[in-house]
């Protein structure tokens, strides 16, 4: 299992199109990936109403999973999408 603490930077979080970004891209492999806040339950990153019940908010650190070959890529891409600033 590869994991990734982040702080999420974008402007809006994960909302709407931060959200259906990080969605698209965790659909496009087949590891189970999962996001979740610091000790809460992890929700399924392929499903757009998961990611957004997350709520996570700029500033807020975050947990994302996967497990299977590939895995540190797929975390690596994720996280860029949490962590790079909105314009």
């Amino acid at each position: 299992m590869a994991e990734r603490r982040v702080r999420v930077e974008t402007k809006v979080g994960l909302h709407a199109r931060p959200a259906a970004l990080f969605v698209q891209a965790a659909t496009r492999t087949p590891l189970d990936v999962t996001v979740a806040k610091p000790g809460k339950d992890p929700v399924n990153a392929k499903s757009i109403l998961s990611v957004l019940a997350l709520d996570a908010q700029q500033g807020e650190e975050i947990v994302i999973r996967a497990e299977g070959d590939g895995a540190d890529a797929v975390l690596e891409e994720l996280a860029g999408l949490v962590t790079e600033p909105s314009a």
